[in-house]
């Protein structure tokens, strides 16, 4: 009998360099996915993605195992993430699938929950709020996927180091404020939690796995940061009767 678990899950960066990684997810499709009620995972499956066409072993073994999921009667939800927003309709159908508008109210277990991917309650960081507005811009998306694979694959690792060196740079300027301007801005924390009027939220993007209790005004609200899969899975289960985030040893 499958379980009534709902499974979340974010921030896995898949890719070649990380091949353990790689496989304990499929370990986790291939075992308690198959045995919850649904499985969302929450953006930045994978570490970059320039195309569905890209071609990627890895890729079509996660789409395979992910259809798997999917054909065992599990729905299969995906919020795209800052690594991997070019995932479009054709992979999503190929991995059974469905993509999620970010942010998105979902029903979950007769209460109303918030999820997204989390880099927009980052409004410190405001060169990348910039260039995230660009980058999802659809004609900005239309240009870049129709560019030969070599051309997005090299603006793809242009983009990487860029960003790696200004992380870098930050970090030494004064990793105080590097902190603060990685994280979520309470502020927006507090108006995102007013604007869709409930009162639990679930995210990843920042790899700073925690339950935390916000107050905003006269209520008591719950914000769920997923981890990410860098050395042990992450992996946020919810039932009937809470939440429990915990890690996934390999």
């Amino acid at each position: 009998m499958r379980g009534m678990t709902t499974l979340f899950i974010s921030d896995l960066h898949l890719d070649p360099s990380r091949p353990a990684i790689t496989e304990l997810f499929l370990q986790f499709l291939r075992d308690e996915a198959r045995q919850a009620e649904a499985l969302y995972i929450l953006g930045d499956l994978f570490e970059a993605w320039i195309g569905d066409d890209t071609p990627s072993s890895a890729a079509d073994a996660v789409a395979k195992a992910l259809r798997q999921v999917h054909d065992a009667g599990v729905p299969v939800y995906f919020i795209r993430g800052n690594r991997d927003f070019l995932v479009g309709n054709d992979y999503a159908a190929r991995a059974g699938m469905r993509i999620l508008p970010d942010p998105s109210v979902i029903e979950l277990y007769g209460k109303p929950v918030l999820l997204q991917h989390g880099d927009l309650l980052c409004t410190d960081d405001v060169a990348y709020q910039a260039f995230r507005a660009q980058t999802r811009d659809p004609a900005f998306i239309a240009q870049f996927l129709s560019q030969p694979l070599e051309a997005r694959i090299a603006f793809a690792q242009k983009a990487r180091a860029a960003s790696q060196a200004r992380q870098m740079e930050m970090k030494q300027d004064d990793r105080g404020q590097f902190e603060t301007v990685t994280d979520v801005a309470p502020d927006e924390v507090l108006a995102t939690f007013q604007r869709y009027g409930i009162d639990t939220m679930i995210h990843g993007h920042t790899h700073r796995p925690a339950i935390h209790t916000v107050q905003a005004g006269e209520h008591s609200c719950t914000r769920i940061v997923l981890g990410d899969w860098y050395e042990q899975g992450s992996v946020l289960r919810v039932d009937a009767d809470g939440f429990r985030l915990e890690a996934l040893q390999g």
